[in-house]
């Protein structure tokens, strides 16, 4: 991917400049090339915006976008302001990545271990008992849950635990294979876990739920296909790490 900065300076009222470009974003948003954008005001010169688009690839842009169908309706709309341009520049993105501590992982919203620790003891009181999911577990370890919420804090961004002392991933492959799921299975497993996290009061807000039940589907359809007769995933890979997705945490 390539990341363009477009930097402008507009003199007096940038009201139009921003409406303008308002318009301007239904081409970008229907481009296959663009993967996101973003219109960014100084507080300090309120006269002068930053514009970055991300695309797929500078050719991606410069071929595939400026010589398609869209691009006539999205210069359109910025024409007016095309001299206003102070620097228009690619830039290609580094290793150096990742969120700032302001907002908290999945692990600290959900409670840290303690909570998932409930979590897992109460879920798998009500695997044990189920017909559908129960004979898979049973002969499970008595360590188990406590083994599955050090795998799910990690997930969810807190302590390495179960790289560290029960394998990682390859670990938790190995629970899987040769274990032949059932699509009614892997569906009864996630609807108790969300059963256990409501039973035991893990956060019921729209953003972490909707991020817990993501992972939860996410990695449940992973270890079903991980699971049937044949089957051959890759035996080395690291933890997955899981966080908020296209909606962060609500403060207020």
């Amino acid at each position: 991917m390539t990341v363009e900065y477009i930097r402008y300076r507009i003199p007096g009222d940038t009201t139009a400049f921003e409406e303008a470009y308002a318009r301007a974003a239904r081409f970008l948003a229907r481009a296959p090339q663009c993967v996101d954008y973003e219109l960014s005001r100084c507080s300090d010169e309120p006269g002068v915006y930053i514009l970055r688009i991300v695309w797929t690839s500078a050719d991606d842009h410069l071929k595939g976008f400026r010589g398609g169908d869209l691009f006539p309706g999205f210069l359109a709309e910025i024409r007016p302001y095309v001299g206003a341009i102070e620097e228009m520049r690619h830039y290609e993105r580094t290793a150096v990545t990742g969120a700032g501590g302001s907002v908290p992982s999945m692990f600290e919203w959900a409670g840290g271990t303690e909570a998932l620790e409930r979590l897992t003891e109460r879920f798998y009181q009500l695997v044990t008992a189920d017909d559908v999911i129960g004979p898979l577990f049973a002969h499970m370890d008595p360590g188990h849950p406590r083994h599955v919420a050090m795998w799910l804090a990690e997930v969810f961004g807190g302590p390495a635990r179960y790289t560290g002392e029960r394998g990682g991933y390859p670990a938790m492959l190995g629970h899987h294979l040769g274990k032949a799921i059932t699509e009614r299975q892997r569906r009864r497993w996630v609807d108790l876990l969300v059963d256990a996290a409501d039973e035991v009061g893990l956060p019921a807000d729209p953003e972490f739920r909707a991020a817990f039940v993501g992972y939860l589907e996410w990695g449940t359809r992973l270890a079903l296909a991980n699971s049937q007769p044949g089957a051959t995933p890759p035996r080395q890979a690291p933890v997955p790490l899981w966080g908020w997705g296209v909606a962060p945490p609500y403060q207020g």
